[in-house]
């Protein structure tokens, strides 16, 4: 049905005002050239905590970053309220590129990665040497996604007076991975926290770990006391603890130049986003053992050039040996 006759006249045509009024759409975004440069330090409920100029801001995020989301360890361009004021809160309109990304999935058949940290130099997986029991499955996991990031892994060892060492070390001795061994009585002390920080001055380092682990008790000997967490304690029925740090925080080291992230607890470290050619990098006396291997080589397969390599002395067997145990770790659910 016409809803204007034959011979319509445009003074007959009424035009409704658009609402958003008579300004045309543009593809072409404000540059924000006066934006200040700031650092994530948490993200709850869609605000963020950034550091900006030695103090705290809450901000959100810009409608112009589309889905592009912002994690802790981002660097970020704010405008808007800076002063850091309760009830205040500023713009983030840039995220800058990042240097490194340490990612997960829930698990192996998991399309949808989770940046966990970003910007960190260094992944410090912390185990307990008992109670709850040590899951080298899920440090093998997090080994990997270290090297896929661009991180150094550290393995710290914790209740030390309840089991030694020995084995662990000798699993992965042939990794060369930096290690350091503490218990809850040295921490108090403080002997094991200086021993900790040395591996921690000057950089950026996340710290990941399973519930029950003593993660958040070994953060909270780092920090200064007024920025320490709650802890919790293991579940003697299950042997395994209890979630205490639901978020991932950004603290600054006591007594030092650096930062480190406390992240929560993790009962599986999916590894469906990793390319396991990436992983190889992490070992530069066996790359070059690659060049004759067959196209998309598993490394774990037999025309794989990496055996010829190390027979030729290269390389130490035990090196391969860890390479492929770490690429089969993909394949396989930690506890197994």
């Amino acid at each position: 049905m016409r809803r204007y006759g034959k011979h319509t006249d445009e003074d007959d045509i009424r035009i409704r005002p658009d609402r958003r009024g008579s300004r045309p759409r543009t593809n072409i975004r404000p540059k924000h050239e006066n934006a200040v440069e700031g650092m994530v330090l948490t993200v709850d409920r869609g605000r963020l905590t950034c550091l900006v100029d030695g103090r705290t801001v809450v901000a959100m995020k810009a409608r112009e970053l589309g889905r592009k989301a912002a994690v802790v360890g981002d660097r970020v361009a704010l405008v808007g309220d800076l002063s850091g004021r309760k009830g205040t809160l500023a713009r983030i309109v840039r995220i800058e590129e990042r240097t490194s990304v340490l990612r997960r999935t829930a698990d192996d058949d998991d399309p949808y990665e989770r940046v966990v940290v970003a910007n960190a130099d260094q992944l410090a997986i912390v185990t307990a040497l008992a109670d709850p029991e040590p899951r080298p499955r899920l440090i093998d996991r997090c080994l990997v996604a270290a090297y896929d990031g661009g991180l150094d892994p550290l393995l710290v060892m914790t209740k030390s007076d309840l089991a030694p060492p020995d084995k662990l070390l000798e699993l992965y001795g042939a990794l060369d991975i930096p290690h350091v061994v503490v218990n809850r009585e040295e921490l108090e002390k403080g002997d094991a926290a200086d021993r900790v920080r040395a591996h921690l001055e000057g950089r950026i380092t996340a710290f990941v770990g399973h519930s029950g682990v003593g993660k958040t008790t070994l953060v909270n000997a780092l920090v200064a006391e007024e920025r320490r967490r709650e802890t919790g304690r293991v579940n003697a029925v299950t042997g395994r603890g209890r979630h205490t740090t639901t978020s991932a925080l950004a603290l600054p080291l006591k007594g030092a130049s650096g930062w480190v992230v406390d992240t929560p607890g993790v009962r599986s470290f999916g590894l469906a986003h990793v390319d396991p050619s990436r992983v190889i990098h992490a070992f530069p006396d066996l790359e070059p053992g690659t060049e004759g291997c067959p196209r998309a080589c598993s490394h774990d397969e037999p025309d794989c050039a990496l055996d010829e390599w190390v027979a030729e002395g290269h390389a130490d067997p035990a090196r391969l040996h860890s390479l492929r145990r770490l690429l089969a770790s993909r394949e396989r659910k930690e506890g197994d």
